[in-house]
């Protein structure tokens, strides 16, 4: 490989690592607008606080709040103003619809689902492990059924 195009690839890597970086901040509580703390309060509803974040997302800015709530993550995502966007629950694979649990168990032993609640809409996720590999399944909606992002 030519020290020209080391160098190329050294940049890249730097550029992604460094994107990636900022997309996603780590914050403190005190370091929120009092709207997204109030946000978080509201929305915690009992869960532990394991940690927060602040990134943009097409131009806006975004929170993440990291929970667990009886032994499983918790996570949801605040807009600027404190708004409700998205949560994230986790739950056994027992917990699943009939449906979902078919279609995930399909793609591998399910090691870990959630479901995702965007304003009214809930859909599934899962990692699945098959033959010493994990991946990700999903979304689908409660009849099983791909969904897109």
């Amino acid at each position: 490989m030519t020290v020209r195009r080391q160098l190329w690839l050294t940049t890249v890597v730097l550029a992604i690592s460094t994107s990636a970086w900022l997309a996603a901040q780590k914050i403190q509580m005190k370091d929120l607008p009092a709207d997204v703390q109030k946000g978080v309060q509201d929305n915690l509803k009992g869960a532990t606080l394991k940690s927060l974040s602040k990134e943009k997302e097409g131009g806006k800015t975004i929170y993440e709040v990291e929970s667990t709530l009886n032994g499983k993550t918790r996570d949801f995502l605040l807009d600027a103003t404190g708004n409700l966007i998205e949560v994230e629950d986790e739950l056994a694979p027992d917990a699943l619809p009939a449906a979902v649990k078919a279609v995930f168990e399909k793609q591998g032993k399910i090691v870990k689902a959630e479901s995702v609640t965007k304003g009214t809409t809930v859909t599934y996720e899962a990692r699945v492990e098959k033959n010493g590999k994990k991946s990700a399944a999903g979304p689908v909606d409660a009849g099983g059924k791909k969904v897109k992002r």
